[in-house]
């Protein structure tokens, strides 16, 4: 398994961004497809973007399409969301991901995903 650890969670204003990165462990980062998720206060948790282990394919959720961007570093074992335009309801806790296989697209399931980080807040003000 590998282990996770996100960072760069925070408050900002809406209209503003934030970059979240998620280092792994490990030498072989480069066979599994990462995903982000996130989880606001009384919901389920739900897929935010996901991407394969080249970095070749990657998906988004519509809510997020077009304002967010999902990126990995194979030789840094990490991997990044850059969250532009935010919104208040983008207001979670974002959870990285990691699936183990070269599968060539990236699944959006979270029961895909084995391994889980601990969380970062990010709260967008209005």
């Amino acid at each position: 398994q590998v282990q996770l650890v996100e960072s760069g969670g925070g408050l900002v204003q809406a209209g503003g961004s934030l970059r979240l990165s998620c280092a792994a462990s490990g030498r072989t980062f480069s066979t599994y497809a990462m995903g982000w998720f996130r989880q606001a206060p009384g919901k389920e948790r739900e897929f935010v973007a996901a991407i394969n282990w080249s970095g070749g394919n990657t998906v988004y959720a519509d809510s997020v399409k077009g304002r967010f961007t999902i990126s990995r570093d194979n030789a840094k074992n990490t991997v990044y969301l850059q969250m532009n335009s935010l919104k208040p309801e983008d207001t979670a806790v974002y959870y990285c991901a990691a699936r183990w296989g070269r599968y060539y697209l990236p699944s959006t399931d979270r029961a895909d995903f084995g391994s889980w980080g601990q969380g970062t807040q990010v709260t967008v003000s209005s």
